[in-house]
């Protein structure tokens, strides 16, 4: 005698169904779902099914939460290409998207010491360190602090930074962005970063770290970015 099939777990089934309106496109990018109290009566289930359903849509990156507001279908991941030269303003305007950054605290302070080596200074040099949000069509994507050089850029604190600051440098210092040694890797977002993207800690996340170089070949600054793990992808092709 064979032994039963084993039954489809619930919750797993319901995710399916809501994966499958998303992929014909009856859930479309940025549509909110249903409230959990309203999916419990459409698929006649708990709430703790439902939201084990809603919580491995959300390990995919098929949807996310905004806070209160509710479960949303998530926007098509921005792509990035780390061997062409761009800024991420550019990036968003060339995919059809609308950036914006928002300067969050912009301070003088000694050089933090995992940034050190890379900005080839001393224990007890001075840096402008700038933590910044960065948002696509009004989304939050992508918290990233911003290491720069008080040599290279005087009185950078004086301009405006609620924005793109590759254009900054190049506007107000003839600098340009030219190089960089970039890396990334998964990992879970750290408190400040979470709290800004409005997620819980501890979640996960793609984190970038970017020593960028101008057209002199010299170090300008050093990136680091914590970007939510549905909201990029990276694509390289190589001749």
């Amino acid at each position: 005698m064979k032994p039963a099939a084993a039954e489809t777990p619930h919750y797993l089934v319901i995710k399916a169904q809501i994966q499958a309106r998303i992929q014909n496109g009856a859930l479309k990018s940025g549509d909110k779902l249903p409230s959990e109290r309203e999916l419990c009566a459409i698929f006649n289930t708990t709430r703790v099914t439902i939201r084990e359903s809603l919580a491995q849509l959300e390990s995919s990156g098929a949807i996310y939460r905004a806070g209160r507001r509710g479960w949303f279908v998530t926007p098509e991941r921005l792509w990035m290409d780390p061997t062409q030269n761009t800024n991420f303003h550019k990036l968003c305007r060339e995919q059809g998207r609308t950036p914006e950054t928002r300067l969050l605290h912009g301070v003088v302070t000694t050089v933090p010491g995992e940034v050190m080596a890379p900005l080839q200074l001393q224990p007890f040099d001075q840096i402008y360190l700038l933590t910044r949000l960065r948002l696509a069509d009004g989304r939050a994507i992508c918290y990233s602090e911003n290491h720069c050089l008080p040599a290279r850029v005087p009185e950078l604190l004086n301009h405006d930074l609620n924005g793109s600051l590759t254009e900054v440098y190049e506007a107000n210092y003839g600098l340009i962005y030219t190089s960089m040694h970039l890396s990334f890797y998964p990992t879970a977002l750290p408190a400040q970063a979470a709290q800004a993207l409005g997620v819980m800690e501890g979640r996960p996340a793609l984190l970038l770290q970017r020593l960028n170089y101008d057209q002199h070949g010299r170090v300008l600054d050093f990136d680091i970015e914590y970007w939510r793990h549905d909201s990029l992808r990276i694509e390289v092709d190589t001749h």
